[in-house]
């Protein structure tokens, strides 16, 4: 139930990795045909990652994973055009590398505005255009928060930036795996993506690039046209792309499926504790299937965590980025809601392999850790 962390590798991608680490070794730099028998391949990845966000294939750019595509959007979009000016706008529920890229800017001289989000994890469109200034030079926000499921009017943020001629990234790792994006239409200039969160490896991503976007390289070099260096991954990357491939082949039928698995838990919580006895945390309507963020009011996060982790199952007390932390997610935070609610948030995920049983299953579980600790003659609806 926690596969918004990370998700197991799909057999089918497994299967096309596997001659990248023994047979088919070499390095796609090379001219002779060793390296050429591994730089074709590669290159039909990219042509898979691209055909699976709707746009060409040189605008991919490989890199590895989603914190450094995130960090190369930003930083590298930042310093590249500082000479139309040193402001960006983000908002507090960006993920971990956009923030901590932003702190590092602020040591060459840029500034940030961080707009807050509703209860909901919404911003608000007219304090975005209220915050743009002359020298604004780049927007990044957040698709689908990784924490509360939340998606964000990305195509009205990009028809607000284009208007006022600002470059426009959005962090889309958990988008991608459960929404259609059509870079065609979509008005973004930079968006980034990871092979992990849609059954691929770990330690590869991808930034895509629109045409016309001046970036900085982070890693010199002449590998993804001079704009990430240094060899590539390549069984990573073929991965990523058979990935791509297989996801884009069934989103439709996740989507439904997960959307069931969603409301199936929320009614059986209702029936068995009561609407009064948790919140779900997001947004009602504007948000995800494959993300289910609720409190269950008296119930510590870490309680539930650890309750349902010694009967073997796996959920989140938020980001899987801040590894180890046992402080209230900043993402619930950010929303402003009492203690009470906030204290007790977790998270559940649903990916490749979740059942209709083991979603059944950890909501009874879940249930029976909320009741076990309530008061002696303190019964719920």
């Amino acid at each position: 139930m926690d596969h918004s962390a990370t998700t197991p590798v799909h057999p089918e991608v497994f299967a096309k990795m596997e001659p990248f680490f023994t047979r088919k070794f070499g390095n796609p730099s090379s001219i002779h045909s060793v390296g050429r028998a591994v730089k074709i391949p590669l290159e039909d990845a990219r042509i898979q990652v691209a055909e699976g966000l709707h746009t060409q294939p040189p605008r991919i750019v490989f890199t590895s994973g989603g914190t450094e595509s995130d960090y190369l959007a930003v930083v590298g979009t930042a310093l590249a055009n500082q000479d139309k000016g040193k402001h960006l706008i983000i908002t507090e529920i960006e993920h971990a590398a956009v923030l901590s890229a932003v702190e590092f800017l602020k040591s060459f001289g840029f500034t940030a505005t961080v707009l807050p989000v509703d209860k909901h994890g919404l911003i608000d469109i007219e304090q975005l255009k209220a915050a743009i200034q002359e020298d604004t030079i780049l927007i990044s926000v957040m698709y689908v928060n990784n924490e509360i499921g939340t998606i964000q009017p990305i195509e009205k943020i990009g028809e607000i930036a284009r208007e006022k001629g600002v470059i426009f990234h959005t962090d889309a790792v958990q988008a991608f795996p459960i929404l259609d994006i059509d870079l065609e239409k979509l008005p973004v200039d930079l968006l980034t993506i990871s092979s992990h969160k849609i059954n691929g490896p770990k330690g590869i991503g991808a930034l895509y690039i629109r045409n016309g976007t001046k970036i900085n390289p982070l890693i010199g070099g002449s590998q993804e046209r001079a704009r990430r260096g240094g060899t590539e991954n390549v069984p990573g990357i073929i991965g990523f792309g058979e990935a791509v491939r297989v996801l884009t082949a069934g989103k439709e039928e996740k989507y439904k499926l997960f959307s069931d698995y969603k409301q199936l838990m929320i009614n059986f919580w209702e029936n068995s504790l009561g609407r009064e006895s948790f919140v779900v945390n997001g947004h009602p309507s504007s948000s995800v299937p494959s993300i289910l963020n609720v409190s269950f009011l008296g119930v510590n996060s870490q309680t539930m965590i650890m309750a349902l982790d010694l009967k073997g199952i796996a959920i989140s007390g938020g980001s899987a980025c801040a590894a180890g932390a046992v402080e209230i997610s900043r993402v619930i935070k950010a929303l402003n809601v009492s203690e009470e609610i906030s204290s007790s948030a977790v998270r559940l995920s649903f990916g490749l392999g979740t059942t209709r049983e083991q979603v059944e299953k950890a909501a009874k579980e879940i249930a029976h850790v909320v009741t076990s600790r309530l008061p002696k003659g303190n019964k719920m609806a």
